[in-house]
């Protein structure tokens, strides 16, 4: 699995030790404030479990991130395929932080290494991202990453019920647009990582908005 760096973030595969930090992420309120219900310790590590056997089945797919300088879990960044009931296709870059790392520009810097990695290394030349239209935080990590969003791309996600949830934003970003400021790519044999859970159920994939 590859791993990339960035000056002061590393983005890895999953180990058991992040199920924990990860878990108290999905309870809390405020880092859930976009995407819907808390999850239970079940529900956060099958979510674990399902990103680790996406990556390894398609070579992308969300990392864990981690703080190079202090070795810190602070959440996930990654590419994911779009869902197929979403009305656009394609491959959706994302993130979710702790709530003690929102502030310091990991997300974008993050992000920034993923879309590198999705047009030099997949060869995309397309990458979207979407959140809820009330989203604030994220909306303003699309546009400093040179995102543009078209209002008649915004849609209603079917797969969230009625309520101020529902209303998205949809944001693009093509490959001749992206600086090619590339990470530097780490390559770690999988053999060499601890197992994500044992016994987690691998939920169907689906693609979740950036958060």
């Amino acid at each position: 699995m590859t791993e990339l760096r960035t000056d002061r973030l590393l983005l890895r595969r999953w180990r058991a030790s992040d199920s924990e930090p990860w878990a108290a992420m999905n309870a809390d309120p405020e880092v859930r404030e976009h995407l819907g219900a808390l999850l239970t310790r079940e529900q956060s590590d099958a979510d674990m479990a399902r990103m680790q056997a996406e990556f390894d089945a398609r070579g992308f797919g969300w990392w864990a991130l981690e703080s190079r300088d202090t070795g810190a879990f602070l959440g996930r960044a990654g590419l994911d395929e779009v869902d197929g009931e979403l009305p656009f296709a394609g491959v959706d870059v994302g993130w979710r932080l702790t709530r003690s790392a929102w502030g310091h520009g990991y997300a974008t810097e993050a992000a920034r290494a993923c879309l590198a990695f999705g047009f030099g290394t997949l060869g995309l030349t397309e990458v979207v991202a979407s959140t809820t239209a009330t989203n604030l935080r994220s909306r303003a990590v699309m546009r400093r990453l040179g995102m543009t969003r078209d209002p008649a791309d915004d849609f209603e996600d079917p797969t969230v019920p009625d309520g101020p949830l529902r209303r998205c934003v949809l944001y693009r970003t093509a490959a001749a647009t992206v600086p090619h400021a590339a990470p530097v790519p780490h390559a770690a044999p999988v053999s060499d990582a601890a197992p994500v859970s044992d016994g987690a159920t691998v939920p169907a994939a689906g693609a979740t908005p950036a958060g």
